[in-house]
């Protein structure tokens, strides 16, 4: 039967390259379904026209279908989700508040129980071959150490709602393994993309040229956080292409993986290389990271600079992450992580050319 994709968090930026770059691999076969928010629909149609006019598609292979996972069967009409049971092959739920400062009443209703009415659905498909997750690395919450892509251990605490949302909802989807066939995908913090720079929201790392551009008329700009500590930054391309590989092998099968960099830098490292391409200058000194996150804690520093105080937390926090079953099934397609290093020059490019630009800036209360 010709395969139905179908994807949650579209028009975001993840969603629909990744809707790319599966049509790619499968040579513009098959039909796409989204899951778009009334409130999106005008956007998500102007993206959708995009896509068609990359791939020559027929209007009737790419198909917008309003609803919402926070609801019950999606929000979707009986037509619709009958039509869906049948025709429905691949899916990949993306659809998440990836806010840090997320509060908590809204990652919940979002993160776990939208993903738990996603489960419900996915369960009635009659001719499902995959069903793919985005969760996150950061489900390892406030535990250290090497952490493991087969491990999924309740932590002694997380460092925000966003993590411990993305927690509960991946459990929710590694008990579906005995009955459906589930890939489960855990990014680390992602960037833009290696080659062009491109994202759409500045946060993550971003936050770091923030902080460096706005206090670029100090005579000296010193260092921040612990300098053993590792920030684990994945361009998104590699994520892109890592997913639409593997959600379509049959290793794939039950597996979670870690989509991560397996050579992540320092925090002392990458903020030199930022800082560097970014002003042409060498931090001098440094600040104790104590006293950075006290003065992020008034809301009117933390929207000058342009960073989240929750973001600190990661300059101290020393995970590791293991992906070596992600590398093993990657062997022989091709697909690897770009070094940190090599993407720098083109991130700074598309910072400097849209940092005035208010949709890529995050709104900071």
């Amino acid at each position: 039967m010709e395969r139905g994709y179908f994807f949650t968090g579209f028009p975001g930026f993840i969603s629909n390259q990744l809707i790319r770059e599966v049509l790619r691999r499968n040579s513009g076969k098959g039909k796409v379904f989204v899951l778009v928010l009334p409130s999106m629909a005008e956007k998500a149609k102007a993206e959708k026209k995009a896509i068609m006019d990359d791939f020559s598609m027929e209007g009737t292979r790419f198909e917008i279908i309003e609803g919402d996972i926070t609801v019950p069967g999606l929000a979707m009409s009986r037509e619709k989700a009958d039509m869906l049971r049948e025709s429905v092959t691949h899916i990949f739920h993306l659809a998440a508040i990836y806010d840090l400062a997320v509060p908590k009443e809204i990652a919940f209703r979002v993160n776990v129980n939208g993903t738990r009415n996603v489960n419900e659905w996915v369960k009635s498909l009659e001719n499902l071959q995959r069903y793919t997750y985005f969760s996150t690395a950061y489900v390892a919450g406030k535990r250290e150490g090497m952490l493991y892509e087969d491990e999924l251990i309740n932590p002694p605490g997380f460092k925000n709602f966003y993590e411990e949302t993305k927690y509960e909802a991946e459990v929710l989807v590694d008990s579906l393994k005995a009955e459906v066939p589930v890939t489960i995908i855990r990014p680390g913090i992602v960037k833009g993309h290696s080659r062009t720079g491109e994202t759409i929201k500045f946060d993550g790392p971003y936050f770091i040229m923030n902080f460096i551009d706005r206090l670029n008329f100090m005579p000296f700009l010193p260092r921040l956080g612990n300098v053993e500590t590792v920030v684990n930054l994945v361009p998104v391309d590699y994520i892109i292409e890592a997913t639409a590989y593997l959600a379509f092998e049959d290793k794939g099968e039950g597996k979670t993986y870690h989509l991560t960099d397996p050579k992540p830098y320092k925090v002392s490292e990458l903020y030199e290389m930022m800082m560097s391409e970014l002003i042409q200058r060498q931090p001098k000194g440094s600040v104790p990271l104590a006293l950075a996150k006290a003065g992020l804690s008034m809301g009117a520093v933390r929207r000058y600079l342009g960073v989240e105080k929750e973001a600190l937390d990661y300059f101290t926090w020393k995970g590791y992450f293991d992906s070596s079953h992600a590398q093993d099934d990657l062997k022989g397609s091709g697909i690897q992580c770009p070094d940190f290093k090599d993407g720098i020059s083109a991130m700074v490019s598309f910072y400097k050319e849209n940092k005035h630009k208010p949709q890529y800036q995050i709104k900071i209360l």
